[in-house]
């Protein structure tokens, strides 16, 4: 008997105790209550990023009369793909497992107008004191080979509680428009159940991804032009 196959039995015997036990109900009533207190963490989590990045949006609408945030989006993960990714990283389900190895559990999406917008808004929220940065994957300037392009960041910031701080850990995607409806055309297409997909698609994709990273350089150059108003007593416009 294989070492992994002997574990996977020995936790399945323990899990039938536990269910043949007077102490079943106990058990089970008190994992779900600690699984549902540290999912409540990463709301907080969430709600204390989001609500960095709306104030950091109103604060660029007051000084250049624009918003560079198009929408900000969040996710938990769900508790089958935590378990399977804990599985496959080779961890049993624990919750001191879920906080130390798994840093996508808490997931916020930031779509952003332009690709210089996703740095400035990336800069401004990482030079605050009570963000630490864990990693950084810029998949802009070094896109994935199925042309996926996104700004990933792993962060960990306080919540705080009414008798404690606890630092929780969030991934931060930070993308533009044209890479967003890309990576969602794309997941429909890629992620299809009972679907044939070939090599050709995947170059097909890719390529698609070039158009969209062109209209974003075009864009931006497009916002970089300097106009000059006359109906604006002659002062310099930068749009």
């Amino acid at each position: 008997m294989s070492p992994q196959f002997a574990n996977e039995r020995e936790l399945e015997k323990e899990f039938e105790e536990i269910f043949e036990s007077e102490e079943a109900h106990y058990l089970i009533a008190k994992r779900a209550h600690e699984y549902a207190k540290l999912m409540a963490y990463y709301r907080c989590a969430i709600m204390e990023v989001e609500t960095k990045f709306k104030v950091l949006n109103e604060e660029f609408s007051l000084r250049f009369d624009r918003n560079p945030i198009e929408n900000i989006k969040s996710r938990l993960k769900r508790p089958i793909s935590i378990r399977n990714k804990l599985k496959k990283y080779g961890y049993p389900l624990t919750m001191q497992n879920i906080e130390e190895h798994l840093h996508d559990v808490a997931g916020i999406r930031v779509v952003c107008s332009f690709p210089s917008d996703v740095y400035t808004i990336s800069e401004a929220l990482l030079s605050q004191d009570d963000i630490h940065l864990i990693q950084m994957k810029d998949y802009i300037k070094n896109p994935k080979p199925s042309g996926y392009r996104s700004l990933h960041l792993i962060i960990e910031i306080p919540i705080f509680l009414a008798k404690e701080k606890r630092m929780m850990k969030v991934e931060i995607q930070l993308r533009t428009i044209a890479m967003d409806c890309w990576a969602s055309l794309e997941h429909q297409i890629h992620y299809k159940k009972d679907y044939l997909f070939t090599e050709e698609m995947a170059k097909e994709l890719a390529d698609c991804a070039d158009l969209s990273a062109e209209l974003d350089e075009r864009m931006e150059a497009l916002r970089k032009i300097v106009r000059k108003n006359p109906e604006k007593d002659g002062r310099i416009q930068i749009i």
